[in-house]
């Protein structure tokens, strides 16, 4: 790159702008400089000779003075920032066996014929006796309605709506849209699921909403939405390293927690899950972080005569998840290492080497299927909001995982949504084995999104007359 003073050949910058002229770009810096100066404070140096700028230790690609690097790193945007008080390194990581773990991934495409024939056979023996035929719930909720009939919407954002008033109308099919709550979502984005959860509970009192995204967020829609006892709350930070029940408004207010989420990409679900499930409440069946202090023996008929009442006293102020929705996706990012149905899998004679393989296999369910019109419009609903859904599955990992020539299309097809169901079961047993009446539902047309799973959750002693069905 070049400077370029104003008026020697390639036009001049904008009044008031820098003068500097970026050939990457092929236009003149936009940055303001200071008075009397022609060049920002990121190109100075072309008027400068005297001062040296050298590029940030933090992050090159920016620079900054050298005789005033002390300062800046200091106040530097890309410096380590302190921790919040509900991070908690790895807390919903779950174990980490080494020994389990492959050293390293072959590629689906270098198995022989036989090995692939194995893996199918295994898969399919592990997924009998599953419901293969997942019923429909494809419901709409009245708070959507005005957007969902406003012509301004392209076909986007009309496949947007439609799924985000379906999850609505599945919420509140399980009773989960109601005064009292805190609704946390998870891999919130722009937070525009939350936003139509607020705006269905517009004239409901005492709602909390956590917004839970480890990236910065533009054009964030929640900061709209100050009124009344309803607070929105964003928490950056990873869902692995979340602990909820150090988040003071949950501290403070004790409300149930319904744990919500749309396209929730692969590992994050089960991180949320295991986020819900575990490390919160835990905290509400009185565990202690620190060992109880002995006692003595003629204490001991004291603390059984009192161990009742404590109880009783705990299940009070207990305020446990009230309910998960969450619409999944992505599950070829799936990993052993934070899958919540690891024991699924070994109770039906799997391991972590078929499960590296049917994660991406899972992939054959939605992706290599150019021929089919209902692929190429999902794939540009799934890519236009990169923030609610982003497409991690590279065309190296696409090629070396497909097998042309010796499947057809329909049975890698047939092959990826069995790889979706039986990772998927393996989370829904998990929800049953602790307490909760877990189940999988289409809740859109295949046409909207190939990804149209919803995993719902509800604690079974607190189950509504109407079962889920």
């Amino acid at each position: 790159m070049a400077a370029q003073q104003p008026g020697s050949g390639r036009g001049a910058p904008i009044p008031g702008r820098c003068a500097y002229f970026v050939e990457r770009k092929k236009r003149f810096c936009k940055m303001i400089p200071a008075p009397g100066r022609h060049f920002c404070g990121e190109h100075g140096q072309q008027e400068e000779n005297d001062r040296k700028r050298i590029p940030c230790p933090l992050d090159p690609k920016h620079t900054v003075y050298e005789d005033q690097l002390q300062k800046h790193l200091k106040k530097c945007n890309s410096r380590e920032k302190p921790k919040p008080v509900y991070f908690v390194q790895d807390i919903n990581a779950g174990f980490k066996d080494v020994a389990e773990i492959p050293e390293k991934q072959v590629p689906i495409s270098s198995l022989s014929k036989e090995e692939l024939d194995s893996l199918i056979i295994k898969l399919k023996k592990a997924s009998n006796g599953l419901e293969l035929h997942l019923q429909e719930q494809i419901l709409s909720h009245q708070a959507l309605q005005e957007a969902l009939n406003d012509p301004n919407n392209g076909e986007s954002a009309f496949k947007h709506l439609k799924q985000q008033a379906s999850i609505l109308g599945n919420m509140e099919k399980l009773h989960l849209l109601g005064p009292g709550r805190c609704f946390v979502e998870f891999g919130a984005g722009r937070g525009k699921l939350s936003h139509w959860v607020d705006v269905a509970l517009q004239n409901v009192e005492n709602v909390q909403f956590l917004l839970v995204e480890r990236a910065t967020t533009r054009f964030k829609v929640d900061g709209k939405h100050q009124r009344g006892d309803s607070g929105f709350e964003r928490l950056q930070v990873d869902i692995q390293h979340l602990c909820l029940k150090k988040v003071p408004v949950l501290e403070k207010k004790k409300l149930p927690v319904v744990g919500i989420g749309k396209h929730l990409c692969g590992a994050a679900t089960d991180l949320a899950l295991r986020c819900l499930v575990e490390s919160y409440t835990t905290c509400c069946d009185g565990e202690n972080e620190e060992p109880a202090p002995k006692r003595s023996r003629t204490d001991k008929a004291e603390v059984a005569s009192n161990s009742s009442t404590d109880k009783e006293s705990m299940e009070d102020d207990c305020k446990p998840v009230a309910g998960i929705v969450i619409a999944l996706c992505c599950h070829h990012k799936c990993d052993w290492t934070h899958y919540v149905g690891r024991e699924f899998f070994k109770s039906v004679g799997l391991g972590p080497v078929e499960f590296n393989y049917f994660q991406r296999m899972s992939s054959w369910a939605t992706c290599g299927m150019k021929e089919t019109s209902v692929t190429a419009s999902t794939s540009e609903d799934q890519t236009t909001d990169s923030e609610e859904h982003e497409q991690t599955f590279s065309k190296t990992e696409s090629s070396s995982d497909t097998l042309p020539g010796i499947l057809t299309v329909e049975e890698r097809k047939e092959i990826g949504h069995l790889c979706k169901l039986l990772i998927d079961h393996g989370r829904v047993e998990y929800l049953q084995q602790r307490g909760y009446k877990a189940a999988l539902q289409y809740y859109a047309e295949s046409a909207v999104s190939l990804e149209n799973v919803l995993l719902t959750a509800v604690p079974s002693p607190s189950l509504i007359p109407e079962t889920i069905k």
